[in-house]
Protein backbone atom coordinates (compact mmCIF):
# COMPACT_ATOMS: atom_id res chain seq x y z
CA UNK A 1 0.00 0.00 0.00
CA UNK A 2 1.17 3.12 -1.11
CA UNK A 3 1.67 6.74 1.19
CA UNK A 4 -1.43 8.12 -0.89
CA UNK A 5 -3.50 4.96 -0.60
CA UNK A 6 -3.07 4.53 2.79
CA UNK A 7 -3.53 9.07 3.17
CA UNK A 8 -6.76 8.08 1.59
CA UNK A 9 -7.96 5.17 3.46
CA UNK A 10 -7.52 6.98 6.71
CA UNK A 11 -9.30 10.12 5.44
CA UNK A 12 -12.32 8.04 4.74
CA UNK A 13 -12.08 6.23 8.00
CA UNK A 14 -11.99 9.56 9.62
CA UNK A 15 -15.10 11.01 7.14
CA UNK A 16 -17.02 7.76 8.00
CA UNK A 17 -16.21 8.28 12.06
CA UNK A 18 -17.41 12.36 11.28
CA UNK A 19 -20.49 10.62 9.63
CA UNK A 20 -21.38 8.42 12.63
CA UNK A 21 -21.21 11.31 15.28
CA UNK A 22 -23.42 12.97 13.10
CA UNK A 23 -25.92 9.93 13.05
CA UNK A 24 -25.91 9.90 17.14
CA UNK A 25 -26.25 13.63 17.08
CA UNK A 26 -28.88 13.84 14.80
CA UNK A 27 -32.83 14.71 15.93
CA UNK A 28 -33.75 11.29 14.45
CA UNK A 29 -31.09 9.11 16.51
CA UNK A 30 -31.80 11.35 19.89
CA UNK A 31 -35.97 10.46 19.15
CA UNK A 32 -34.96 6.91 18.57
CA UNK A 33 -32.54 7.13 22.32
CA UNK A 34 -35.79 8.93 23.73
CA UNK A 35 -38.39 6.28 22.58
CA UNK A 36 -36.07 3.07 23.88
CA UNK A 37 -35.74 4.60 27.25
CA UNK A 38 -39.55 5.39 27.38
CA UNK A 39 -40.94 1.83 26.06
CA UNK A 40 -37.94 0.39 28.34
CA UNK A 41 -38.73 2.72 31.75
CA UNK A 42 -42.45 1.85 31.10
CA UNK A 43 -43.97 -1.30 33.32
CA UNK A 44 -47.33 -1.62 30.92
CA UNK A 45 -45.01 -1.77 27.73
CA UNK A 46 -42.47 -4.45 29.45
CA UNK A 47 -45.14 -6.07 30.80
CA UNK A 48 -47.06 -6.59 27.41
CA UNK A 49 -43.47 -7.70 26.13
CA UNK A 50 -43.06 -9.95 28.22
CA UNK A 51 -46.45 -11.12 28.18
CA UNK A 52 -45.73 -11.35 24.55
CA UNK A 53 -42.81 -13.21 24.81
CA UNK A 54 -43.74 -15.74 27.04
CA UNK A 55 -46.81 -16.68 24.31
CA UNK A 56 -44.50 -16.81 21.58
CA UNK A 57 -42.57 -19.50 23.75
CA UNK A 58 -45.59 -21.25 23.96
CA UNK A 59 -46.30 -20.91 20.44
CA UNK A 60 -42.84 -22.31 19.23
CA UNK A 61 -43.56 -25.37 21.89
CA UNK A 62 -46.79 -25.98 20.43
CA UNK A 63 -45.48 -25.10 16.67
CA UNK A 64 -43.31 -28.25 16.73
CA UNK A 65 -46.22 -30.58 16.18
CA UNK A 66 -48.67 -28.12 14.26
CA UNK A 67 -52.33 -28.10 14.30
CA UNK A 68 -51.69 -31.93 15.86
CA UNK A 69 -51.24 -30.06 19.18
CA UNK A 70 -54.25 -30.20 21.08
CA UNK A 71 -53.68 -26.08 22.19
CA UNK A 72 -52.44 -25.18 18.98
CA UNK A 73 -55.04 -23.18 18.13
CA UNK A 74 -55.84 -21.36 21.18
CA UNK A 75 -52.26 -20.71 21.75
CA UNK A 76 -51.83 -19.19 18.06
CA UNK A 77 -54.77 -17.02 18.14
CA UNK A 78 -53.63 -15.60 21.89
CA UNK A 79 -50.26 -14.73 20.78
CA UNK A 80 -52.07 -12.83 17.51
CA UNK A 81 -53.68 -11.09 20.58
CA UNK A 82 -50.99 -10.36 22.75
CA UNK A 83 -48.99 -9.12 20.18
CA UNK A 84 -51.60 -6.70 19.24
CA UNK A 85 -51.41 -5.64 22.40
CA UNK A 86 -48.56 -4.90 22.56
CA UNK A 87 -47.75 -3.31 18.91
CA UNK A 88 -51.21 -0.97 20.11
CA UNK A 89 -49.66 0.19 23.32
CA UNK A 90 -48.18 4.15 22.91
CA UNK A 91 -44.28 3.82 23.87
CA UNK A 92 -44.35 0.75 21.72
CA UNK A 93 -45.78 2.38 18.96
CA UNK A 94 -43.60 5.86 19.47
CA UNK A 95 -40.19 2.98 19.50
CA UNK A 96 -41.01 1.19 15.99
CA UNK A 97 -41.89 4.58 14.70
CA UNK A 98 -38.59 5.99 15.67
CA UNK A 99 -37.11 3.02 15.18
CA UNK A 100 -38.25 3.22 11.36
CA UNK A 101 -37.26 6.43 10.93
CA UNK A 102 -33.27 5.80 11.94
CA UNK A 103 -33.44 2.47 9.80
CA UNK A 104 -34.46 4.89 6.69
CA UNK A 105 -31.69 7.45 7.79
CA UNK A 106 -29.22 4.46 7.52
CA UNK A 107 -30.65 3.14 4.65
CA UNK A 108 -30.29 6.55 2.95
CA UNK A 109 -27.27 7.37 3.49
CA UNK A 110 -25.77 3.58 2.88
CA UNK A 111 -26.97 3.87 -0.63
CA UNK A 112 -25.72 7.45 -1.37
CA UNK A 113 -22.13 5.87 -0.07
CA UNK A 114 -22.78 3.02 -2.39
CA UNK A 115 -24.07 4.99 -5.44
CA UNK A 116 -21.58 7.36 -4.91
CA UNK A 117 -18.84 4.53 -5.50
CA UNK A 118 -21.30 2.45 -8.34
CA UNK A 119 -24.50 2.33 -9.46
CA UNK A 120 -24.39 -1.55 -9.36
CA UNK A 121 -23.71 -1.98 -5.58
CA UNK A 122 -26.95 -2.88 -3.83
CA UNK A 123 -27.69 -1.93 -0.69
CA UNK A 124 -29.70 -3.94 1.68
CA UNK A 125 -33.14 -1.99 2.63
CA UNK A 126 -35.12 -4.22 4.28
CA UNK A 127 -37.23 -4.45 1.20
CA UNK A 128 -36.83 -7.77 -0.57
CA UNK A 129 -38.81 -6.64 -3.75
CA UNK A 130 -35.99 -3.47 -3.93
CA UNK A 131 -32.93 -5.61 -2.57
CA UNK A 132 -33.37 -7.81 -5.76
CA UNK A 133 -33.87 -5.32 -8.36
CA UNK A 134 -31.06 -4.20 -10.59
CA UNK A 135 -31.05 -0.86 -12.14
CA UNK A 136 -33.98 -1.85 -14.25
CA UNK A 137 -33.37 -1.11 -17.57
CA UNK A 138 -33.39 -4.73 -18.32
CA UNK A 139 -30.78 -5.04 -21.28
CA UNK A 140 -28.29 -7.20 -20.14
CA UNK A 141 -25.71 -4.76 -20.91
CA UNK A 142 -22.24 -3.59 -19.20
CA UNK A 143 -24.81 -2.31 -16.29
CA UNK A 144 -25.07 -6.07 -14.92
CA UNK A 145 -28.99 -6.13 -15.70
CA UNK A 146 -29.98 -9.45 -17.11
Amino acid sequence: MSVIEASTSVDILEQSEQLGHMVVESDIYIEYKEAKKAMKEDPEAQEKINNFLSWKDQYEEVQRFGAYHPDYKTTAKQVRVVKREMDMHETVIRYRQAEKALDNLLTEISTLVAESVSSSIKVPTGNPFYDNQSCGCSTGGSCGCS
